[in-house]
């Protein structure tokens, strides 16, 4: 990781998520229909929910409540391998190391979330050599597994790899997928100088297309511009292009193409995406160095991308996310804790109607996280 690649990072994301995701909210009856409270659907309910046969038990008022909650797909918890990690490169951040399960149960019973995908916060273990990004990420599946033991029915699972480290990450999708049944598998959008479509990472392309995995996919600081505008860090403003930049990575590596039925996810609506849709699906089809790609090639594959709504739970970002990729594809998250589950509620509420909601707030997660229909 280049030197500066870290600097002010978790600083910054405090700024944006403490104060939002501390302050009392109020989540709008029309978004919550159910609204899932202490007083209606407990964690002991949930619990019984998914130990499967405790359910059973259940009024029929509770286990339809549970089985139309929302799914959040952007959920950070804190690994101590991870935390250990991070903290000794200097890139501890006081919000996750704050971080408790009550905390993650408390904002998900705030906005109705019936289960948090949960995934390691940025930046992961690529820093770390190769023998010990592979134990640290172990030791973060294995934490994140237990947590979904315990709390049933209220947590899955995306893993954590150590990326960029090929022969390790392969490792452990095995490992993460078959052994722990994880949902998915946690990326960072660039390693370095290197974006999810380089050819040093086609074999973890490739493998996912084998498995017909899920990839979700987090910004980080991009090893190319984290000082470019003195007083503003990256995570403001390069966050969302470095989204832009692997998936335009993704399709004009033409690794979008070889791996088609990897379901990939992009957080924050994808980034700056929907703002230079001209620029890839018009200016550089034209590039005599694109011309295996068209404006039809390029816009399917924006279209069967998958996005969630972290920070971007607001009128101007859906719009254009709807015109780029239809409500289909777009699945709840919230970036917790920098947000918000009761922010996000409200502000998609204000956005769609109830058909898109359910569609965003469970239907379409369910086709990134099957085993949750259950």
């Amino acid at each position: 990781m280049p030197s500066g690649h870290s600097t002010g990072f978790f600083a910054t994301c405090m700024c944006c998520g403490v104060h939002a995701a501390a302050r009392p909210s109020i989540v709008s009856p029309a978004a919550c229909d159910p609204i899932l409270t202490r007083r209606n659907f407990t964690t002991g309910s949930l619990a019984a929910l998914g130990l499967g046969a405790g359910a059973a038990g259940m009024p029929a008022r509770l286990l339809a409540q549970a089985r139309t909650g929302r799914i959040d797909i952007h959920h950070h918890v804190t690994p101590p391998a991870w935390l250990e990690a991070t903290s000794k490169a200097g890139l501890g951040n006081p919000l996750m190391a704050n971080w408790t399960i009550q905390r993650s149960l408390d904002d998900m019973e705030r906005g109705a979330v019936a289960t948090a995908i949960a995934s390691a916060a940025p930046p992961g273990i690529g820093f770390l050599k190769p023998p010990e990004a592979a134990v640290a990420a172990r030791a973060s599946n294995e934490f994140i597994k237990k947590l979904t033991q315990d709390h049933p029915g209220r947590f899955g699972m995306f893993a954590l790899v150590p990326m960029p480290h090929v022969e390790e990450t392969l490792k452990e999708i095995a490992y993460a997928l078959d052994t722990l049944n994880a949902d998915g598998v946690a990326f960072s959008t660039s390693y370095g100088d290197k974006y999810l479509g380089d050819a040093a990472f086609a074999p973890v392309m490739d493998e996912l297309q084998r498995r017909k995995a899920t990839a979700y996919t987090h910004p980080v600081n991009p090893a190319c511009c984290s000082n470019n505008l003195a007083g503003i860090p990256p995570v403001y403003l390069e966050w969302g292009t470095d989204t832009t930049r692997t998936i335009a990575s993704l399709i004009f590596s033409g690794t979008a193409a070889r791996c088609p039925d990897v379901k990939f996810i992009f957080s924050h609506a994808g980034g700056t995406v929907t703002a230079l849709t001209d620029r890839l699906t018009v200016q550089m089809v034209t590039d005599p160095r694109y011309k295996a790609f068209t404006s039809e090639s390029v816009t399917a594959e924006l279209k069967r991308f998958y996005y969630d709504t972290a920070q971007a739970a607001n009128p101007v970002a859906m719009a254009s996310l709807v015109k780029m990729a239809t409500t289909s594809q777009i699945v709840f998250g919230t970036d917790f804790p920098f947000r918000s589950s009761a922010d996000h509620v409200k502000g998609l509420a204000e956005v769609f109607g109830a058909e898109d909601l359910r569609r965003i707030d469970r239907d379409n997660a369910l086709k990134l996280v099957p085993r949750w229909r259950a």
